[in-house]
């Protein structure tokens, strides 16, 4: 349950439209109902502004239609990630209405509209083409958050001058995301030109010295650009959610 319904429904009861009884019917299954092999937060609308997210690697195409059925019962928007094709063709037959990104992983299930919370832009950037589906993700949480989202894609180090030339973008963003594999440069030369919060995504995406995103990682830890933060290994979610909490500040 959302802020928006929850009002909803206690208005409701104030004006003599839902009987106590209906009142608590609704609210029963706060802060969290148990399904088989499932535990729902059914809460965290409430403490956090948007519904628990499903990561679908390691779970079933079962287990995902499961979850995902008896969070539309609560009328929740719904986010997957970490889906492959596979996975999402069940879902799709039973939500023909859901968006699936194959570069992203990600499935989107729209059970009402997107509230537009976030307070300014959200700017995706990423180095290389490889790290586009990273950013995809990122950008794909950030938009089912509630934000206007900009993408400016391969503007990596190697070619600054492809950056630079789209500087206006960078600086008219509330929030920017930097996602960058190789030795993960990125981050620290956007940090080094924009007065607003940066948040650096390390990729796998690179040759053997990369060491499976643990170079980028580093590197962007150890940034020499202020306000530059970091979050884990090709965790676009986690920058995408991180962006809109800071966007609606």
């Amino acid at each position: 349950m959302n802020i928006k319904e929850l009002k909803k429904l206690l208005d409701r009861f104030k004006n003599g439209e839902a009987s106590l009884d209906e009142a608590l019917d609704r609210l029963r299954s706060l802060p969290f109902e148990e399904h088989e092999n499932v535990t729902l937060d059914t809460h965290r609308s409430l403490r956090q502004g948007f519904p628990e997210v499903v990561f679908g690697e390691g779970k079933s195409s079962d287990q995902i239609l499961s979850i995902v059925k008896n969070m539309a019962a609560h009328e929740e928007n719904i986010l997957i990630t970490r889906i492959d094709e596979k996975k999402a063709r069940p879902l799709l037959e039973s939500f023909p209405d859901a968006s699936y990104s194959e570069p992203a992983r990600t499935l989107f299930i729209e059970v009402h509209p997107v509230e537009r919370r976030g307070k300014g832009t959200v700017l995706v950037i990423s180095a290389g083409t490889s790290d586009m589906p990273v950013a995809e993700e990122a950008a794909i949480t950030a938009e089912v958050m509630g934000n206007a989202v900009d993408r400016l894609y391969d503007v990596g180090v190697a070619g600054i001058h492809r950056l630079l030339s789209r500087k206006e973008r960078l600086m008219e963003a509330r929030v920017l995301i930097v996602v960058a594999g190789m030795e993960g440069a990125l981050p620290s030369v956007v940090g080094g030109l924009v007065a607003r919060p940066v948040i650096a995504v390390p990729t796998s995406v690179g040759y053997g010295a990369n060491l499976g995103g643990f170079t980028p990682l580093l590197a962007m830890l150890n940034s020499c650009a202020a306000g530059v933060t970091v979050v884990n290994i090709d965790n676009g979610f986690g920058a995408g959610c991180a962006a809109s909490i800071i966007n609606r500040v």
